[in-house]
């Protein structure tokens, strides 16, 4: 385990992943506590997709390739490249393992930094393939709400008309039913999540707040490089994900072809690209 230390923020992250498992601050935790009764993870990294693919499988250059949800990065160790009082860079590189189910080689950063109250996730994806490669990104902060959900709202950044993308099976039915009609204040609530995930493409915010009724602690994500937002919490359980995504469920009836893929990114060969997102406790 990794420990960063600004004197706001302890943060402790696991090699594992390289997914933080623990945010205090002043002594309080700030994250889910990872209990499996509930959800065993905390804050995994999903690469190199997100969600489901139709069958978990997905075709490039007329040959099929298995994936499973989410990917398989939040499993493996990654190397502990440089670390610091305040940050801390994980590396990992693809092998040949990763190559049966993903044919490009490449390697991956996450680096975090820890600025006053905030700390910066920082996902450096470098193709090191000779042909483009197809990819999508996403993280999943569980945010411990001890009151229960219910005590809380997502405070988006603009006003906004939300409709909830459904879920058939693992993927998109193609349907949608009206969350917000308008606003940027959404009351949370467990029967939003009976099934699982409320899924959001046409979002114009690009920053999020969980913020508590009861004691106005609030935990905003600044998400500017990612253009799809998913809330997801487990029934009963005293935290809330706010997830933003490069990239989205396939949609039922889709083809397989990655290449094709909604919100697929294409990165050309020998090309590094940075993703970022800001996590602040207030």
């Amino acid at each position: 385990m990794i420990t960063l230390n600004n004197g706001i923020l302890e943060v402790e992250i696991e090699k594992i992943g390289a997914e933080i498992r623990r945010v205090t601050k002043n002594g309080e935790d700030r994250m889910w506590s990872g209990d499996p009764s509930y959800w065993a993870g905390v804050a995994p990294l999903l690469f190199p997709i997100v969600s489901a693919l139709p069958d978990d499988k997905f075709t490039y250059n007329g040959k099929e390739y298995e994936l499973s949800k989410h990917g398989f990065i939040r499993k493996l160790p990654f190397e502990v490249e440089a670390t610091a009082d305040d940050t801390a860079t994980f590396m990992f590189a693809s092998n040949e393992e990763t190559l049966k189910a993903f044919p490009w080689k490449f390697e991956l950063r996450i680096k975090y930094t820890l600025i006053n109250d905030k700390i910066k996730v920082e996902y450096l994806v470098l193709n090191k393939s000779d042909d483009t490669m197809y990819y999508s990104i996403g993280s999943h902060e569980g945010y411990a709400c001890p009151e229960g959900i219910e005590n809380y709202d997502i405070v988006f950044e603009k006003e906004e008309v939300l409709e909830h993308n459904l879920l058939d099976g693992m993927l998109l039915s193609g349907e949608t039913v009206p969350v917000l009609t308008k606003g940027n204040i959404l009351p949370l609530n467990e029967k939003y999540f009976e099934l699982d995930a409320l899924i959001f493409k046409n979002i114009k915010s690009r920053k999020a707040s969980l913020v508590s009724r009861i004691t106005g602690k609030t935990t905003t994500v600044y998400f500017p490089d990612c253009e799809y937002l998913l809330l997801w919490h487990a029934v009963g359980g005293p935290f809330m994900c706010i997830e933003p995504w490069c990239g989205i469920c396939s949609t039922k009836g889709d083809g397989n072809d990655i290449t094709k893929k909604e919100g697929i990114i294409a990165l050309e060969s020998k090309v590094e690209k940075t993703h970022t997102h800001i996590i602040e406790f207030k």
